[in-house]
């Protein structure tokens, strides 16, 4: 089952463009040959690199895009990793990444159509008053008894402890 993958390696910047050329069409006739397809080509030129790599800080950067076997992408890597123009590569599976990325955009999407829809209108205000009575009449069933008591006993709010004058 083929599946797809990048490839980016990068070589060294001694490298003549002659010989560049003729590395890619090497490593592209590796994978035709096992079975592979190019799907693209893209020199990027020369760039600087994040740190030093073997003693260079710059370097030619390709990106080839295949659609291949997985044993035929670990014959490429061991070829990558004994030649000796290319200084650092990396492998990475396209069709895993092309999945997340749509799961990804299915659920913004959804998102998107969610936050699409009207919203609803508030309640009415006539619910809200009538919510509102019986709060209003069970607060005054509460504070009827408190009052009652404090009218009932003065002797207890008299003979509670006078409060200190402020100096």
């Amino acid at each position: 089952m083929n599946r797809t993958y990048e490839i980016m390696f990068i070589v060294r910047p001694d490298v003549e463009e002659a010989d560049l050329d003729k590395l890619i069409e090497g490593f592209s006739a590796n994978i035709t040959g096992g079975g592979g397809e190019v799907k693209s080509v893209e020199k990027m030129g020369r760039r600087r690199l994040a740190y030093t790599v073997r003693k260079f800080n710059d370097g030619f950067y390709v990106l080839l895009n295949i659609a291949a076997e997985g044993s035929l992408i670990g014959e490429i890597e061991r070829r990558l990793r004994v030649s000796e123009p290319v200084i650092k590569f990396i492998t990475v599976r396209m069709d895993e990444e092309e999945k997340r990325l749509a799961k990804v955009k299915a659920l913004r999407d959804s998102k998107v159509k969610r936050s699409a829809q009207p919203i609803a209108p508030p309640p009415a205000p006539v619910a809200i008053a009538a919510a509102a009575e019986p709060v209003a009449a069970v607060a005054a069933e509460v504070a009827a008894p408190v009052e009652a008591a404090v009218v009932a006993e003065p002797e207890a709010v008299v003979a509670a402890e006078p409060v200190p004058a402020a100096v």
